[in-house]
């Protein structure tokens, strides 16, 4: 098996920022990853493929840089789908925040312009000791803060321990550590609670100036924050913009040729693909499926999209209710076709998914996805009605309850299975509920809140980062949302997150895989590309499997023509 088990930090910001998008990043409470940027925006969190599958035209796309020169002083203005809200890594919790935040500060490690991790402010890859159970990392000595200040093993160590003293939504991202201990001063040693050989997937993490954070953390996360990135903060009024600048003493390589950034949100998505139509602005994020051939027929713009390392689902309510019986949820598997929903609501702005892990961890694991694919049911109204007529569980006046975030894809899934229960003689009901109290009603487990629900997960390219947040039995007790309980199924998840044997990991996640498809815990249904709009004098602009998009890298700088 190819070993991309890594992750960025949009990739796994805190469930709960995920979830609600801002999960354009999702990390964020239980909600592990819950993915949604507001609106129709699924935060891009999409699945690994390598970066010669974006889907930008390689002969006239808006990164093809062969017939120009790039400029070194241009500035771009790049539409978000929410405006952020802070930027310290240690407590941001949202994508928008993220998206900035990742400019501003460099991470112990990043990625190539795949999956595959690469050292930043690490020296070198990590030494794995005790079987997965510590690791050590080399730090670089030349590594510098934008007030001068040197990057230290101590301020490292800082930003892994913070989340987890100060109790941040973050926190969960590193219960598995037991200690982080500085040993000198380039080398940190991470010592594990258990062998975990997916701990790599937690490494990249942005690092913050112990000294300057403690003097005013307030001030740190709304108005000067100090990294060790590329880009300096220079202003943020929420809800109108972020303005960056190029850090012209960077530390690292290569040096930006965009001297100025500015980040400006634009939460309606045919208002974004206005803006990038009159030159409003440079780059929009998220590509509406009813939008996407509008864009790539601008003579003045192009898409440039990857599929990210995300996961969106319809998950049933096995608490209590209907719901909780496992033939009720196969009956609602035979009221409607996903691939039908995914069809017609999501693509070409994603695909269809038979799997809770994206399309690149089945290959690289080497999943029997074509086996899963033939568990869901081809529609049959028929037999639905009769599983459900049969029931004892199933009044026969039930109006099953579908809650669905503020976002048109998911809630058309909602719909689709809707309509399909209505013909089956069942009135279900739809309600698209604000991200506040969508997040308040799916962890309560009572069927009075919701039978069904619709999200969406990001992760990074290891199925323990999907399969532990999104099942294992202690994540807060909710499964998140689903309360679903299978001890075998607990169990083999729990092992593979506490091994460092791949092959052996595959087993069990194989097995485990196989139990939650075939109980119809969820049902499935697409990943979402990373996805951009971008005017045609904007070079060298990526998408990027993990990270959605990158400014500048070992791999890529934009640039304005």
């Amino acid at each position: 098996m190819k070993d991309t088990r890594h992750t960025g930090r949009i990739a796994w910001l805190s469930r709960r920022q995920y979830v609600r998008g801002v999960a354009g990043s999702a990390l964020a409470v239980a909600l592990a990853g819950c993915q949604g940027d507001g609106g129709e925006d699924d935060g891009g969190d999409g699945g690994a493929q390598q970066p010669e599958e974006t889907t930008a035209d390689s002969e006239d796309t808006a990164t093809d840089t062969d017939d120009t020169e790039a400029t070194t002083d241009g500035s771009i203005t790049f539409a978000q789908a929410k405006s952020p809200v802070e930027f310290d890594p240690v407590v941001l919790n949202d994508v928008p925040s993220a998206e900035v935040a990742m400019l501003v500060f460099d991470s112990l490690y990043t990625y190539d312009e795949g999956t595959n991790l690469v050292p930043q402010i690490a020296a070198d890859m990590p030494e794995v000791e005790r079987g997965a159970q510590r690791w050590i990392v080399p730090i670089r000595t030349d590594a510098t803060f934008q007030n001068g200040d040197p990057v230290t093993a101590e301020d490292v160590a800082y930003s892994f321990r913070a989340p987890v003293e100060e109790e941040t939504e973050n926190a969960g991202e590193f219960n598995m550590i037991d200690s982080v201990e500085v040993v000198d001063e380039s080398t940190v040693q991470f010592d594990l609670q258990f062998q975990f050989g997916a701990f790599d997937s937690y490494l990249p993490w942005e690092i913050v100036d112990k000294s300057v954070r403690e003097s005013d953390r307030d001030a740190y996360n709304t108005s000067s924050p100090v990294g060790a990135g590329p880009f300096t903060f220079d202003d943020w009024q929420e809800g109108e913009y972020v303005r960056l600048s190029r850090w012209d003493d960077y530390w690292g390589e290569p040096l930006p040729n965009l001297a100025e950034i500015e980040f400006v949100p634009v939460e309606e998505p045919t208002t974004r693909i206005t803006t990038l139509r009159t030159g409003e602005n440079d780059v929009v994020k998220n590509i509406p499926p009813a939008n996407w051939e509008t864009v790539e027929n601008m003579g003045e713009a192009s898409i440039e999209s990857v599929l990210g390392t995300s996961y969106f689902y319809l998950a049933f309510n096995c608490n209590e209710g209907p719901t909780a019986d496992p033939e009720v949820r196969e009956a609602i598997d035979y009221a409607f076709s996903m691939d039908d929903a995914v069809g017609q609501y999501v693509e070409p702005t994603g695909e269809r998914q038979y799997a809770p892990v994206p399309r690149a961890i089945s290959e690289d694991w080497e999943f029997p996805v074509e086996e899963w694919q033939q568990i869901p049911h081809e529609p049959d109204l028929d037999r639905a009605k009769s599983l459900l007529d049969d029931n004892d569980s199933v009044p026969d006046d039930w109006q099953p309850r579908i809650i669905v975030p503020p976002d048109d894809k998911r809630e058309q899934i909602g719909v689709s299975v809707s309509n399909g229960l209505s013909e089956a003689g069942y009135d279900a009901t739809v309600q698209r509920l604000d991200w506040g109290a969508f997040l308040e009603q799916y962890v309560t487990g009572s069927a009075d809140d919701y039978n069904m629900f619709t999200l969406g997960w990001a992760g990074s390219p290891d199925p323990d980062t999907f399969m532990y947040f999104l099942f294992a039995h202690d994540q807060i007790g909710t499964n998140n949302g689903t309360y679903y309980r299978n001890e075998s199924m607990n169990e083999q998840i729990m092992n593979a997150r506490q091994s460092n044997d791949d092959e052996q990991r595959r087993e069990w996640y194989v097995d485990a895989i196989q139990t939650v498809l075939e109980d119809r815990v969820h049902l499935p249904a697409y990943n979402i590309k990373n996805s951009f709009g971008v005017r045609s004098h904007v070079s060298d602009f990526r998408a990027h499997p993990v990270d959605q998009f990158s400014i500048v890298s070992a791999y890529n700088n934009v640039s304005v023509q």
